[in-house]
């Protein structure tokens, strides 16, 4: 059967299904260990590849469009946070104090770049500046973040120094980022014969990163503190700030005088957030007991960020091949 295109993916099942796992068959003991060690690879070895994948060629080509990368990021690094706080008396009905911590810091990561790129060539929108953007959230994300992270949320989840966070983050995430591109002439040849190969290793990474965080999360008892009406309380919170992030974007967008390219690149740009920068993070920021429940509301959202964005994607394709 064909799939329908705005349906999840078999990898948003993946990692639906790799918290399942981790609820059920958590690691424990020297098992856990272990696996802290193997997933610190794994982080690394994920930004190696999302270095070594961005061209110099695409740098040039987004650099000379600033105003649109203002936008993006103004919506990344300001809007989300100001919206997390200014809605908390809204959320917290809907969620518990530690949940709602985890939306905050969702709020304050960088934008995602793979679907964000893959969106906007869908979409027919400016892929140049997309990978261009995303890539300098990401990179952006990796000092902003811990920042805002303990300035905001510190005191309640135990993480450490802002300049110990940073500098754990810089070493694990932006060493292998900027290696990967430094090498990418030498492995740009082995990238393209690999093909797909890549992409397992890439959301493999992934995958193992949140078995990992889950496992600490369920031995500390998250699904004992998050009840069943809090995960859809989520599903209602994330759809609302999707919705608002996007319609801020294109607002703005349109009064800048964007074209129709440029308001789509925006649209995907600015109103994602980073799963594949999001949990490694929030290995570093915060404690194992807590790092679980604190990327949990980013999950749910990147499952109906994708959702959302395949069919506006699908939808202004089919516009933009009806347009003369």
């Amino acid at each position: 059967m064909k799939r329908i295109p705005f349906l999840p993916d078999t990898y948003t099942f993946m990692l639906v299904g790799t918290v399942v796992l981790a609820s059920v068959l958590p690691a424990y003991g020297s098992f856990a260990v272990v696996l802290k060690h193997v997933t610190t690879v794994a982080i690394a070895l994920l930004f190696f590849l999302h270095g070594a994948k961005l061209s110099r060629q695409a740098i040039i080509d987004g650099l000379t469009h600033w105003r649109l990368h203002a936008l993006i990021l103004s919506c990344t690094f300001v809007f989300f946070p100001v919206m997390g706080f200014a809605l908390k008396p809204l959320l917290l009905p809907l969620i518990n104090d530690e949940l709602y911590l985890g939306v905050l810091y969702m709020c304050m990561l960088p934008a995602t770049v793979q679907s964000a790129v893959a969106l906007t060539g869908i979409a027919r929108g400016n892929v140049p500046a997309a990978v261009c953007g995303a890539s300098a959230s990401t990179l952006l994300g990796i000092v902003i973040t811990p920042f805002l992270v303990n300035g905001l949320i510190t005191p309640t989840t135990g993480a450490a120094s802002p300049i110990d966070s940073v500098a754990s983050i810089f070493a694990q995430l932006m060493l292998p980022f900027i290696a990967g591109h430094i090498l990418r002439p030498y492995f740009d040849n082995a990238f393209r014969k690999a093909g797909k190969a890549l992409s397992f290793i890439d959301r493999g990474s992934i995958l193992l990163v949140i078995y990992s965080a889950f496992s600490a999360a369920v031995i500390g008892g998250i699904w004992q503190q998050i009840s069943a009406s809090m995960v859809a309380g989520l599903v209602v919170i994330s759809l609302v700030f999707l919705a608002l992030a996007m319609v801020f974007v294109h607002t703005l967008a349109k009064v800048f005088g964007f074209g129709r390219k440029d308001q789509i690149t925006a649209i995907f740009g600015g109103a994602q957030k980073s799963l594949a920068s999001g949990v490694p993070m929030a290995q570093v920021l915060f404690t194992s007991s807590v790092a679980g429940v604190m990327v949990l509301p980013l999950m749910i959202f990147h499952l109906l960020q994708l959702i959302v964005s395949s069919i506006l994607a699908q939808r202004w394709h089919r516009q933009n091949e009806e347009l003369p």
